[in-house]
């Protein structure tokens, strides 16, 4: 596994208007191995734009965005999206399972980029599935698990490429409170095993439950 420390230097994101839209202004922050940091504020006060930058989906208007020495946001896109492929796993509120798949399948087809043969990828899917619990369930498809366990299974595939840093946005966010534990559950287990995790939410108390806290307002990081 590599290292997951992230880094971002003076990171702004402008989109075009009269006038401009500042979604983050001048951003700076670290985030060292192996934290379990919360990103917390309001809708619309940059949370999003933030994961998407660290998460290498998306390129900062001005500053630089560093993963592990690298100035990622420098890279090409192809560059940039094999380091999301080899170093980053993500976990959204909405599953983005396939539907005509077992759970063993979609867990593996998010190794699919990472040069690794398939016997190789059943087998960490496999390994994945049974750390979040979901052995039994393997070879259920998405319409034959509850909303827990779908999410149980996202947090699987998120993992499996054993990835730098995990980042969930809004992971509890269609599920009932229980479930809810349980997907959080998951989340610090795969961050006690070294793997830095970032959870995007607008809940207080879900990220109280984390050691740390980055508060967004009005496209600003406090904390």
């Amino acid at each position: 596994m590599t290292m997951g420390h992230l880094a971002l230097r003076g990171v702004s994101k402008v989109y075009p208007g009269n006038p401009p839209l500042y979604a983050l202004k001048e951003v700076s922050l670290d985030i060292d191995r192996g934290e379990f940091v919360g990103v917390v504020g309001p809708s619309g006060s940059g949370k999003t734009t933030l994961l998407s930058l660290m998460g290498l989906l998306d390129k900062p208007t001005a500053g630089e965005v560093w993963l592990d020495g690298v100035n990622v946001a420098a890279l090409s896109e192809a560059a940039r999206s094999q380091a999301r492929s080899d170093q980053i796993g993500f976990v959204f509120q909405q599953f983005y399972l396939l539907p005509a798949l077992t759970a063993r399948d979609n867990v593996a087809v998010g190794m699919l980029y990472q040069g690794l043969g398939a016997a190789e990828r059943r087998r960490r899917a496999d390994a994945a599935l049974d750390r979040v619990g979901l052995t039994p369930r393997a070879g259920h498809r998405p319409g034959q698990l509850s909303g827990g366990e779908q999410q149980r299974v996202a947090i699987a595939r998120a993992i499996a490429g054993e990835p730098a840093v995990v980042f969930a946005d809004e992971p509890t966010g269609a599920l009932d409170q229980a479930s809810g534990r349980v997907v959080m559950d998951c989340l610090r287990s795969a961050n006690d095993a070294g793997t830095t995790v970032v959870v995007i939410t607008h809940d207080l108390a879900l990220a109280d439950q984390m050691g740390r806290q980055i508060h967004m307002l009005d496209g600003e990081a406090s904390e």
